[in-house]
């Protein structure tokens, strides 16, 4: 007799999976690997303990991401690499992404200026800027760097690892999942969405949408996972490097956008919008 998946012999829809697929990873990674964070190494990174907490980040995200999802496909699929687009795509489809995502970058940087201008209760503003705090601090602690082995111990854990694990997971078999369900386009919007939630970062939860959703789109149209990785991995380097050279991680390439005149930065978005739409397209 012909062989059916586990989904299909118990029924279970794709999108039901995909969302199963989330509850399960994010109690494993978050709750799970978040605890023996905090017990371990306490509960933010300082700059004597960041060492141990960006080795325990790498081995966490292959331990509580990419194992259960490297196992969860199983259910879905027989061929597990077929489902989670794990083919090499011709060099060029790794390459125009490079381009994407400098000029996504720099139009993200733009709205959140704009974002930053929203008006809001002052108590709500004093709340939201000394959540924002937290996390800067965090994660200047956690991405900064002070000599070149440190530099490449960061973008390992910050570039290299999480572009493949976080590929794997999202935009491998949770929007391949979701694609099944919801269309390719629909998969890959709700995905975005997901993955931009997912990193539990409000202030930054538009650009991560628009990060995610441009991702799920490369690995939907090169049908492979290694464009997405490769995009990921630019975004996520880019900033270790900034960081390291000591460059305002907020400054585009015309300048820092807090200083620039709305016409300006308009224009700049606008640009760098044209060369996103040509190099996507």
């Amino acid at each position: 007799p012909p062989r059916v998946t586990f989904l299909e012999k118990h029924g279970i829809h794709p999108v039901l999976f995909g969302i199963l697929v989330l509850a399960v990873v994010f109690f494993t990674y978050q709750i799970i690997g978040g605890v023996i964070a905090y017990f371990l190494l306490g509960a933010k990174p300082t700059p004597e303990n960041v060492t141990g907490f960006r080795i325990v980040t790498g081995l966490s995200q292959f331990i509580f991401l990419l194992l259960p999802t490297l196992l969860l496909v199983r259910l879905a699929s027989f061929s597990p690499l077929e489902y989670l687009r794990i083919r090499m795509p011709d060099v060029r489809a790794l390459l125009v992404p490079l381009v994407g995502i400098f000029s996504l970058q720099q139009m993200l940087q733009i709205y959140l200026v704009f974002q930053e201008k929203i008006p809001f209760p002052e108590e709500l503003q004093s709340m939201f800027q000394e959540y924002k705090k937290l996390i800067e601090e965090a994660y200047g602690v956690l991405v900064g760097s002070n000599s070149v082995p440190e530099l490449f111990l960061v973008i390992l854990v910050i570039a290299v690892i999480p572009s493949i694990v976080e590929e794997v997971l999202f935009r491998g078999l949770v929007q391949k999942s979701l694609e099944n369900g919801l269309g390719p386009y629909g998969g890959v919007l709700l995905t975005g969405f997901i993955f931009g939630a997912y990193h539990l970062n409000p202030f930054s939860l538009i650009p991560l949408i628009a990060l995610g959703v441009y991702l799920g789109f490369l690995a939907m149209r090169a049908n492979s996972l290694w464009v997405s990785i490769a995009a990921h991995f630019y975004n996520n380097a880019a900033a270790c490097i900034a960081i390291y050279l000591q460059q305002d991680d907020d400054a585009i390439i015309t300048g820092n956008p807090y200083e620039m005149s709305t016409g300006m930065l308009l224009a700049t978005f606008w640009f760098f919008g044209v060369v996103f739409l040509l190099s996507t397209y």
